[in-house]
């Protein structure tokens, strides 16, 4: 091989190396930033293929999606003195890549932990602190972990370029005679609010029956006064059937009372009558004896 061909090669494979060293990529799910001479010349690079001066500027790339930090369980004192053993989680993501990068000396997510761990750690006391163990259990945990959230944000989205993102408690280990104590006025919350729901129930129970009750009075008073209103109704129609009757044969009308009388005065074979001799209930069968 010629000392030309050499040579070429030598230039042509030099070309490639500075052209590979002026290119970078920075992928959808990264963050970065370009350094000139140590110095951030831009804190925000877009993702992409891009050019930058070969060795004079350097591209650090990071982890953009949400970092999971599991901490420790720590032990915290709660209002009343006594002690609780937290295992709690965080997620977080990065806010402000320049930020980052220079709190976190050059990006490490190592360091990033090792800065938000004790600042959530002394969050958490301070809210432990403030609070019952029955409020800590049961009754405000959610509550404490937005506040301590938007509280821990204060700092670490200007301090570290890190936004939390949600801070969690796996577990809460509460002393024996804690445990019993916090199950004992839960069970009495829960004692307490079945007696309201029952008192609510009756008292609802004890409404509908008297408004069926009441309905059902209702509903007698119409039966009995339509009942009252078509036997009303008969009785007048039987008696103008009766005075039409009597008007059109008077004679006709009292025989046909007199047998409707001796029937229903007769009924049984045992029935007995004493009437005067002149009483004109038997009219009717004095007037039919033969001559």
């Amino acid at each position: 091989m010629s000392p030309k061909t050499i040579f070429s090669l030598i230039i042509v494979g030099g070309v490639l190396s500075i052209l590979s060293s002026s290119l970078y990529v920075v992928q959808e799910v990264e963050r970065g930033v370009k350094l000139r001479f140590k110095e951030v010349v831009d804190d925000d690079l877009e993702p992409g293929l891009a050019l930058k001066i070969p060795f004079v500027e350097q591209v650090m790339k990071f982890d953009g999606r949400v970092q999971v930090l599991d901490a420790p369980p720590e032990e915290y004192l709660t209002q009343e003195k006594k002690r609780l053993l937290v295992d709690s989680y965080i997620t977080w993501k990065i806010s402000n890549v320049k930020n980052y990068y220079t709190s976190t000396g050059g990006g490490s997510i190592r360091n990033a932990s090792r800065l938000l761990a004790p600042r959530v750690n002394n969050g958490l006391r301070d809210k432990f602190g403030l609070r019952t163990v029955h409020e800590v259990v049961s009754g405000e945990r959610e509550e404490l972990m937005v506040e301590l959230t938007s509280e821990i944000n204060q700092f670490t989205e200007d301090e570290l370029g890190i936004t939390i993102l949600d801070v969690r408690v796996k577990k809460i280990e509460l002393p024996a005679a804690a445990s019993e104590a916090v199950y004992a006025r839960m069970r009495a919350e829960r004692n307490r609010e079945a007696r309201e729901y029952r008192s609510t129930g009756k008292e609802l129970a004890e409404g509908i029956r008297a408004d069926a009750d009441r309905q059902e009075r209702v509903i007698r008073a119409e039966a009995y006064r339509d009942a009252e209103k078509v036997r009303g109704e008969g009785d007048a129609l039987a008696s103008g059937i009766y005075a039409d009757a009597y008007s059109s044969n008077s004679e006709f009308y009292s025989f046909y009372r007199s047998l409707d009388a001796y029937r229903k005065s007769f009924s049984s074979k045992d029935d007995l009558i004493v009437l005067k001799p002149d009483s004109e209930f038997f009219g009717y069968m004095k007037a039919s004896k033969p001559n």
